[in-house]
C-alpha cells in the first residue's frame, strides 16, 4: 500500500471523543480465541483446569483465582473473580499451551474483553481493478495498511453504494478496541492509500442499519421479530423458503398443462421476477435494490413506508 497522509486542517485537532462502544464485558473475564476442537479439550476437564491454573497462581503469590470456565464461539472464557494483570494472563498461556493434545497453532494470546467500535471509510469506488469491490477484497487490502496493524476486525466489512447513480461506496467496519478507544483515536480521521484511491476513516454511530427480515423478506424488522407464518422465497415471492425454488414453483418445476420444463439439475433460475419491496426487476434480496442503497438512512425508509401505505 502506499504512504499514510493525516487529514489536514485549519485548526489544531482536539483527541477525538469516542461514545460509540457497546456496553462492555465484565473486565473479569480471560478471553481465550482458539478452535473448536480444542474448546473441547478444556471444558471436558474444566474442573481440572481450573485446580492448575489456581495452583500456577497461587505460587506466583497471586491474589487472583478461576471461578469458571465456559465456551464462546471464538473460544472459552475463563471467569476470574478480580481484574487479571500480564502476569496472570502469562500463566495462563503458559498453562493452556501445556495441555496434552492441545492444538498450538490455533490458540492466539490470552487478553481482556474489548468492545465493538464502529468506523466507516470513505472515498472508495464500486468497481476496483479486478472488478466489483467486496468485503474479502477490503479485508485483505486493510491488512496491508499500517495503521490497521494492530487493529482487529470483529466481522467482515459492510459495503454500501452511496446511491445507485455514484460510483462511490461507504465501507463500515467494526472493531474491536479497548475502553479508552486507543485503537480508534490512532486511525480516526487518517487518509490512507487502498489501490489507487485515498480513503478516509472516520467514526459514526452505532451500526444501526434497518434490517430486512430472511423470512417474509420485508423491511423494517428482523427475523427474529417476524409475524408471518408463512416463509418467503427471496426469488419468486412464493410462498416456500429459497433453497426450495426450484422444487416448488411452476416457474422452474415441470409443468405439463403450462408446458414448463424443470430447470435442470445444478443450473441456476433463468427467470426474473419482481422485487416486492421496490417493484423493479431483481430478487428481493439483490443488493441492487434501492432499499440497500437506503440501508442506514431511516428517513427514506419512512417516506417509502408512507407511500406503500397510502397504496
Amino acid at each position: 500500500m502506499g504512504r499514510i497522509i493525516k487529514a489536514k486542517s485549519g485548526k489544531s485537532k482536539k483527541k477525538p471523543k469516542i461514545n460509540i462502544m457497546t456496553k462492555r464485558p465484565s473486565r473479569k473475564q480471560v478471553i481465550v480465541f482458539i478452535a473448536k476442537s480444542n474448546t473441547e479439550l478444556i471444558v471436558n476437564l474444566a474442573y481440572q483446569h481450573i485446580a492448575n491454573i489456581n495452583k500456577y497462581l497461587k505460587n506466583i503469590k497471586s491474589d487472583i483465582i478461576t471461578d469458571f470456565i465456559w465456551v464462546t464461539n471464538e473460544g472459552v472464557n475463563i471467569t476470574m473473580n478480580k481484574l487479571a494483570n500480564p502476569s496472570n494472563l502469562t500463566i495462563i498461556e503458559k498453562y493452556i499451551k501445556s495441555i496434552s493434545n492441545i492444538n498450538l497453532d490455533s490458540i492466539e494470546s490470552p487478553c481482556l474483553p474489548k468492545s465493538k467500535l464502529y468506523l466507516k471509510i470513505l472515498g472508495l469506488s464500486y468497481t476496483m481493478e479486478n472488478g466489483v469491490i467486496t468485503p474479502d477484497i477490503v479485508k485483505g487490502m486493510l491488512k496491508d495498511v499500517h495503521l490497521f496493524k494492530d487493529v482487529t476486525l470483529v466481522s467482515k466489512p459492510c459495503i454500501i453504494k452511496v446511491s445507485p447513480k455514484l460510483d462511490m461506496v461507504v465501507v463500515w467496519v467494526d472493531i474491536w478496541d479497548s475502553q479508552s478507544s486507543s485503537e480508534a483515536k490512532n486511525i480516526i480521521n487518517w487518509q490512507f492509500n487502498i489501490g489507487w484511491y485515498i480513503t478516509t476513516i472516520c467514526r459514526t454511530n452505532m451500526n444501526l442499519g434497518i434490517p430486512q427480515c430472511k423470512n417474509c423478506w420485508k423491511w423494517g424488522h428482523s427475523t427474529l421479530s417476524c409475524h408471518s407464518h408463512i416463509s418467503r422465497c427471496a426469488k419468486c415471492y412464493g410462498a416456500h423458503m429459497t433453497e426450495h425454488h426450484k422444487e416448488k414453483a411452476w416457474y422452474c418445476m415441470e409443468n405439463k398443462k403450462l408446458s414448463c420444463l424443470a430447470t435442470k439439475e445444478g443450473k441456476l433460475c433463468p427467470h426474473t421476477f419482481k422485487c416486492m419491496n421496490c417493484k423493479e426487476d431483481h430478487q428481493v434480496d439483490s443488493y441492487s435494490c434501492p432499499y440497500w442503497y437506503n440501508y442506514f438512512n431511516r428517513e427514506w425508509d419512512s417516506r417509502k413506508q408512507q407511500e406503500l401505505f397510502q397504496k
